[in-house]
């Protein structure tokens, strides 16, 4: 059972943000209420999208909004993302680590498997920012956050923002 009520907004470097999440047994009542919760979180910080480790829960679980709004998000329950095509380096930022933009090599397309809160099982071809997304989305779930794809340079670039980020902890 998770405690919706704790959740809140994880930032870098929080233990749930490094290492990878857990499968979602099941589809009930609980998660939905994570997912209204994500939903609330994801709006509150002007993002596009969340991952349920930067609420603090260690499920293979995200949303994307496109557009940011309510209306238009979108749940992937137990996702896959395949990707393909060339690679792109675009600025990106990250919720969990405010303050920090740099840029990160992503492919271009991608193809997302997911189950939605209704059980059903869907396939989606991505590209240009919904596969961005996708892409930034799944590395939450696999442990990962743009700070471990940053070079060297946006390291040292950053070192300040990230040294803050450490010592306030999440």
């Amino acid at each position: 059972m998770i405690d919706v009520d704790k959740c809140k907004m994880t930032h870098y470097p929080a233990a749930v943000l490094g290492r990878p999440s857990e499968p979602v047994e099941t589809i009930d009542e609980n998660l939905g209420q994570l997912v209204a919760k994500m939903v609330e979180i994801m709006i509150e910080n002007k993002g596009m999208g969340l991952a349920a480790p930067q609420a603090g829960v260690g499920l293979r679980l995200f949303i994307i909004s496109m557009d940011g709004s309510r209306e238009n998000v979108r749940v992937y329950v137990n996702p896959t993302v395949t990707t393909s095509g060339d690679l792109d380096e675009k600025e990106e930022g990250c919720l969990s680590v405010p303050g920090v933009w740099t840029k990160i090599r992503r492919y271009k397309k991608a193809t997302v498997t997911a189950t939605d809160l209704d059980g059903n099982e869907f396939t989606e071809e991505a590209d240009g920012l919904y596969a961005r997304c996708l892409q930034h989305e799944s590395d939450h779930l696999d442990g990962m956050t743009v700070v471990n794809r940053m070079g060297a340079a946006a390291k040292i670039a950053h070192r300040r923002q990230l040294k803050k980020l450490a010592e306030r902890g999440s």
